[in-house]
């Protein structure tokens, strides 16, 4: 006998997606969450921060976002939101219960936990998301930089930067996002391989998403056959190109070379500056699969559309491109959890982990 039908590891959005989707299926379902209630890590993103599609494209399965449906809602209120989605779960929800490692004999998932317990299952899908394992990216002269280096996981508001030269690496919402915000405190110039590109917020009266929806492009299963994952556009309804335009945060391609408080950019020049914030992503945070084989080198899963290719009833939510655009998002990781449940709960009774139901 195991603890439960399958368990989940986080307690996000991705999370609580997939064990919404494991119970309705009729498994007894558990879930590990890290922190002190299962909301990912939404409380930890900078206040500021908005979400980009409106509140009728940003919902899990079974429960709209409240409000008026055509706005924007902030951090605080998608916190909320998941609290309330969880609190409506049939489904055992543990917080303060970080794992450390999984194991798997015989076809049986084990969880261990931080605090020395361990939780079993034949299912296990891992949703830990990003947050933990931010990208710190080999930038010339970065560990000789005499200043403050944070990255956008550090950020939180503009008030500790107020008067600072800060240099914003990146070209992604978030960078972009930060570097305007921060450019109304600070002197800030935003440094970046490429330029960012700009996607219009609102096309023909409509916002974007819309048109993502009813064309099929946010949901198209384009995520296994991409190299790698595309350029991220920055949303805009014009605010952001216009402050670049205007210099205000200044746009640069990437410095040369940092020393000591120094930047040196490609054309000659060199400038000073007090801190280096770095929107530079995030990888898949999965430390507790390291001694499973389930990773590659990098430490990014082995998966086709979440679905593990070194382990049976292994699977993952949450991943950026996973299977679509919206992956990754409020609005997708519902169908891809629906999607991922029904081949690992498939896939275990094959196997007679699970009892076969009707």
């Amino acid at each position: 006998m195991t603890d439960y039908d399958a368990l989940v590891v986080g307690g996000g959005q991705s999370g609580l997606a997939a064990a919404h989707a494991l119970s309705a299926r009729g498994l007894r379902t558990g879930l590990l969450e890290a922190g002190d209630e299962p909301v990912g890590a939404w409380p930890h993103y900078y206040d500021s921060l908005t979400l980009f599609s409106p509140a009728k494209y940003s919902a899990l399965p079974g429960l709209a976002f409240p409000g008026a449906p055509d706005r924007y809602p902030r951090r605080d209120e998608v916190i909320e939101y998941l609290r309330r989605y969880a609190a409506g779960l049939d489904v055992d929800i543990v917080t303060g219960s970080r794992v450390e490692t999984v194991t798997c004999e015989r076809g049986v998932y084990t969880a261990h936990t931080a605090v020395g317990g361990s939780v079993t299952a034949p299912i296990l899908i891992a949703a830990t998301g990003y947050l933990g394992s931010p990208n710190i990216p080999p930038l010339p002269g970065l560990d000789t930089f005499g200043g403050t280096v944070l990255h956008t996981g550090d950020y939180r508001d503009p008030a500790a930067l107020t008067g600072q030269n800060v240099v914003v690496v990146g070209a992604g919402n978030s960078a972009v996002q930060i570097a305007t915000e921060l450019a109304e405190v600070a002197t800030v110039t935003l440094a970046s391989r490429r330029p960012p590109k700009f996607l219009p917020q609102r096309i023909f009266g409509r916002d974007v998403h819309f048109w993502l929806t009813v064309t099929g492009v946010d949901r198209a299963p384009l995520g296994p056959w991409l190299p790698a994952s595309p350029t991220q556009q920055v949303l805009d309804t014009g605010r952001y190109r216009r402050a670049l335009a205007s210099g205000n945060p200044q746009p640069r391609p990437l410095f040369t070379g940092l020393d000591d408080r120094r930047v040196f950019w490609p054309d000659g020049a060199a400038t000073t500056a007090d801190t280096v914030l770095l929107g530079t992503g995030y990888r898949p945070h999965l430390p507790y699969l390291t001694g499973l084989g389930a990773l590659d080198e990098t430490g990014r899963p082995r998966h086709r559309q979440g679905l593990s290719t070194t382990h049976l009833g292994l699977g993952y939510v949450g991943l950026e491109w996973q299977r679509s655009l919206s992956s990754a998002s409020l609005r997708g990781v519902g169908r891809d959890a629906g999607r991922v449940a029904d081949r690992v709960v498939a896939a275990a009774r094959s196997r007679r982990a699970l009892p076969i139901r009707p």
